[in-house]
């Protein structure tokens, strides 16, 4: 006779991430044998979207995949097409474009830790009940969160799917006034972040969900912490150039998700992200951005995702202070309305990688000699967090059933969606094309 039970764990509606998700356990006896991460979203099938379309037309579709992450895909399929085209970008226009970024980066990094992350920390079941406790906290995450929108209004033309952006540069240029405006309220939101900064590092981490991890990032493209790359790194000492990023990451299908997951050549999964970013680049951080990291990761970057929450914060220091810098930088420049690069239109393939808020993002077009787009890639950085995603629940599951005495099924639920929500997943960049066998 078989005494071996069977336990099963479901979360059908997974609170406080970006779209529509859910978590399958199952367990037999001591041994967790399934973990699934299940993306029931319909797929946006934006790649298809633009084959045949005019690569002017490109940045109106593909921003629309989502409203929190349009600034980061805007950057990402305007260098794109720009790298087809061979357009070179001028010095204005390489700054405005990573200021698109850094706006975007505030913004998704402020939501995520003050609205959807720390609610877990305060025994708070969203930001609406966190707010009863913490109002001041709140009050200032929301401002920072509009602050991020800000900068995105005033290079992209309005805060959500960016209309200023052109290939080639930009339809209005900020002026000095609004850039000296901009600049001085960014630089009076870096102490009491700072303030936060002293709070977090107070709170106490679980390490339920620790393992050993691998992590990609793109090398900045100079020695200093930026956005954007020019090579693929991981922390197993590869580097890989940007025009293979096919190779190094494997998107594959799986039953359960209607969005693809991502492996390296080996098989084994990776993490993307913030964390990743530290733990590859930490050295590179400067600043107020560097006293927040020696605060709250004294002993460097250690293999535990929930630690995920914790990098973004450092990040959003760095964030404000870059943008500052940005902003002096641009006001160094002669005030004009317009800067748009010259180019012809022409056949060609162009590859772009950026580092947006939730790790490395890839964008690839084909066009043809009339500039019609021939084909389409987007790789997201939460498809490409998936399988690890997995990964760490299963290891998460596996520790907790150790506890004494046994945890009930509904802390079991809580923590499980927490380490989900540290990887901070927009679901609604992840489902996308999927490609089916041929019909034989």
């Amino acid at each position: 006779m078989n005494t071996t039970t069977t336990r099963t764990l479901s979360v059908s509606n997974l609170g406080r991430v970006e779209g529509h998700g859910g978590i399958f356990v199952k367990v037999v006896g001591n041994e967790v044998r399934d973990v699934n991460l299940e993306v029931h979203e319909g797929s946006r099938f934006y790649e298809a979207l633009l084959v045949g379309k005019h690569f002017m037309s490109v940045q109106g579709i593909i921003t629309r995949v989502c409203a929190i992450c349009s600034g980061s895909h805007t950057a990402a399929a305007l260098n794109a097409l720009e790298d087809a085209l061979g357009v070179q970008q001028s010095e204005r226009v390489r700054a405005l474009r990573g200021m698109l970024i850094l706006g975007a980066t505030i913004e998704s990094h402020a939501l995520h830790v003050f609205a959807l992350a720390l609610p877990d920390y305060f025994d708070a079941d969203s930001v609406i009940a966190l707010a009863e406790k913490h109002p001041d906290t709140v009050k200032f995450a929301l401002k920072l969160k509009q602050l991020g929108n800000r900068v995105q209004q005033l290079v992209g033309g309005r805060a959500v799917h960016p209309i200023n952006t052109l290939v080639g540069g930009f339809g209005k240029l900020p002026s000095h006034r609004e850039l000296e405006s901009l600049r001085d309220e960014l630089r009076s939101f870096v102490d009491p972040l700072m303030n936060f900064v002293e709070v977090a590092r107070t709170i106490e981490v679980p390490t339920y969900a620790a393992q050993p991890t691998t992590y990609m990032a793109l090398r900045p493209y100079i020695d200093a912490y930026r956005f954007l790359g020019r090579s693929i790194c991981i922390s197993n000492g590869e580097e890989h150039p940007l025009s293979a990023y096919r190779d190094v990451v494997r998107e594959f299908s799986v039953e359960h998700s209607h969005a693809k997951h991502s492996a390296m050549p080996s098989g084994d999964s990776y993490m993307v992200g913030a964390l990743a970013r530290l733990k590859l680049w930490s050295d590179l951080m400067t600043g107020r951005g560097r006293e927040a990291f020696e605060m709250l990761f004294p002993l460097g970057v250690s293999d535990n995702v929930l630690l995920n929450t914790w990098a973004q914060l450092v990040e959003l220091v760095h964030c404000l202070e870059r943008c500052t810098t940005v902003c002096d930088e641009l006001l160094g420049m002669a005030e004009v309305e317009q800067e748009m690069a010259e180019f012809e239109t022409r056949a060609g393939c162009g590859i772009s990688a950026i580092e947006v808020p939730r790790g490395t993002l890839f964008h690839e077009y084909e066009l043809d000699d009339q500039g019609i787009v021939v084909s389409a890639n987007v790789v997201t950085p939460t498809s490409q967090n998936l399988a690890n995603v997995e990964r760490d629940m299963r290891a998460a599951m596996q520790n907790l059933l150790l506890s004494e005495p046994p945890l009930d099924d509904g802390v079991l639920r809580k923590d499980l969606a927490m380490v989900t929500r540290a990887y901070d997943p927009c679901i609604s960049c992840s489902v996308h094309l999927v490609r089916l066998p041929e019909d034989p």
